[in-house]
């Protein structure tokens, strides 16, 4: 499976939808079962990471129990290279951009890029920018946090990122956030650029996802929300309101 080629085939098709899930907060089993319904629901692909608490056990033991459910592209989301496993078929190999520590920038990536390649992992390159609140992801990675009101960095990021070969541009609200991304960013930022849009963070409600999708969005993520067992309805919504906006 080339999972690129995957990804954009869908996004010629409309808008594409992810469903993001942390191995260190749920069972393999509990992951398999969230996405078995994401995938009923309409979701495009399954990403794995979280900020802290990943190993390579319970990255291969979820997605050994995923793929016993759907037959989706699985696509690791890592915050560093110390747990990766090849049993995912694909890898966002991203730099997150504005974070204060180099290591985030380049620094995990230098140590991940032999082992991405020892594992036959198909890396897909992104930046990844971080936009207030942030949460954890934000203070993890140590980020200078882009404010909600400052598009024309959130611009500059993406332009860099484009200009830098990245084949995706994700702008994240962090894990957890009161609101999404400001749909007035989404628009400055997809009008500035070629590359695919990637938004995430925050997004619980249809007319959140209905409002960055016409926004310009191409690709959304959710997390939190697929994690809670009563909002099966929500997630369904969601994915429904932001692939037919």
């Amino acid at each position: 499976m080339n999972v690129w080629h995957t990804i954009e085939r869908r996004l010629a098709k409309g808008k594409v939808h992810m469903t993001l899930l942390d191995p260190e907060k749920l069972s393999p089993q509990k992951i398999a079962e969230i996405c078995d319904f994401s995938a009923k629901a309409g979701s495009d692909a399954i990403m794995l990471g979280g900020s802290t608490g990943i190993t390579q056990d319970n990255l291969d033991s979820a997605i050994v129990a995923i793929k016993e459910r759907v037959d989706l592209p699985i696509i690791l989301f890592p915050m560093g290279a110390r747990a990766l496993s090849g049993k995912a078929d694909a890898i966002y190999f991203m730099s997150l951009m504005n974070s204060r520590n180099l290591q985030f920038v380049v620094g995990e990536q230098l140590a991940g890029a032999p082992i991405v390649k020892a594992l036959g992992l198909e890396p897909i390159p992104m930046g990844y920018v971080v936009v207030e609140p942030g949460m954890k992801v934000g203070e993890v990675g140590q980020v200078d946090l882009i404010s909600r009101g400052d598009y024309k960095k959130a611009v500059a990021y993406a332009l860099t990122a484009q200009y830098l070969g990245m084949r995706l541009l994700y702008l994240e609200a962090g894990s957890g956030a009161d609101t999404p991304v400001p749909g007035e960013m989404v628009s400055a930022v997809k009008k500035s650029i070629t590359i695919p849009l990637v938004v995430g963070g925050g997004v619980r409600r249809p007319e959140q996802a209905r409002a960055l999708a016409r926004a310009g969005a191409d690709i959304l993520v959710t997390g939190t929300l697929a994690e809670k067992s009563d909002a099966k309805d929500a997630l369904r919504d969601v994915i429904r309101a932001f692939k037919n906006p």
